[in-house]
């Protein structure tokens, strides 16, 4: 077996210290496809991609160590407000990492920056490690959205609220 088989073989344990959070750009874009991919049954279409990152180039952001793109995420500020997680994602590969967690970081406090009132997002109510780690970001299960995934999963929509960041309500 060559080291680059084996590279792709096994989970990356790397220093968060060495990761970058930067905007997407349309060069990310087939790297982001990529780890759609991996991460979920149910993929958004590329156009939706391409879509996010014109209208929302300061909230699509990608985290990259050495070159390679090894996480995004997805955020938006919707008309009354709420920012919005559309998606996050991270390479299988580098997983328990904490990029999630920084990628997450980093988009609520451009999305909070921006004036968001709150933070919402749709989680899988199977996808217990997401649902960890929303939780320990401050985000709250407000409802059980019924069938909400095409295979006809339910969903939590969680929140984090003001109070999370000592904002105003």
């Amino acid at each position: 077996m060559s080291l680059s088989s084996r590279d792709v073989s096994f989970p990356k344990k790397i220093p968060l210290s060495l990761i970058t959070i930067r905007p997407a750009t349309l060069f990310d874009l087939s790297e982001i496809m990529r780890i759609e991919r991996q991460s979920f049954r149910e993929q958004y279409p590329r156009g939706l991609f391409l879509m996010f990152l014109e209208a929302n180039p300061e909230t699509f952001l990608v985290a990259e160590y050495n070159g390679r793109i090894v996480g995004y995420v997805m955020g938006y500020l919707r008309p009354d407000r709420e920012g919005h997680i559309m998606s996050i994602a991270v390479d299988p590969l580098y997983r328990g990492n904490g990029i999630g967690k920084a990628l997450m970081e980093v988009v609520i406090d451009r999305l909070i920056k921006r004036g968001a009132r709150y933070i919402g997002l749709e989680v899988r109510v199977s996808n217990e490690r997401a649902i960890k780690l929303y939780e320990k970001l401050g985000f709250k299960k407000m409802k059980i959205i019924k069938g909400y995934y095409s295979d006809g999963e339910d969903a939590y929509y969680m929140v984090l609220a003001p109070d999370a960041w000592g904002g105003e309500s």
